[in-house]
């Protein structure tokens, strides 16, 4: 493990891609929002989840975007699967000449830094039951209602992450 609780990727071909199903849940009585992901490289899992007291849908997702690309190398492919919205809309609000961010500017400047050298394919996913994008919404509720007290951000233990659902 790396600082931080962040797991150390192990040597591997740059052709491969790292998938990562990235979920966040945001509930807006408590502006109190959390999110996780699964990151798969070949056979090996990780996960984390984490949240945020006061913080808007976009804030969460730009923070679980930036978490979940932070132990990625440049150079690699990573394909992302998510069905939250607001995560599937970052590429478009990156691109947008004519509205362009306004809040969160270090989360987006993070985020530019972490799409340097990267090529990230943002695919929609269906929230089924069974599958790595299910497993990471269950894990964002859970970070959201942690965080409702105080920041929160956990690795998602070795034994819980072999019943994501990740396809061989």
């Amino acid at each position: 493990m790396a600082p931080g609780g962040r797991p150390v990727l192990p040597a591997r071909r740059m052709a491969d891609p790292i998938r990562i199903w990235l979920e966040t849940d945001h509930q807006a009585a408590f502006r109190a929002g959390g999110w996780a992901f699964v990151l798969a490289e070949g056979r090996a899992l990780s996960g984390v989840a984490g949240g945020e007291r006061t913080a808007s849908p976009e804030r969460i997702a730009l923070a679980s975007l930036v978490e979940a690309l932070k132990g990625v190398p440049a150079g690699f492919a990573v394909e992302l699967e998510s069905a939250t919205r607001a995560v599937l809309m970052v590429p478009r609000r990156l691109a947008a000449v004519e509205d362009p961010p306004t809040e969160d500017l270090e989360l987006w400047a993070q985020l530019s830094t972490a799409l340097k050298g990267r090529s990230v394919r943002f695919a929609p996913a269906a929230s089924v039951a069974k599958t790595p994008t299910a497993f990471a919404a269950a894990w964002a509720e859970l970070a959201r209602d942690k965080a409702k007290r105080a920041a929160f951000h956990a690795p998602i233990p070795k034994v819980n992450l072999a019943k994501a659902g990740v396809p061989a």
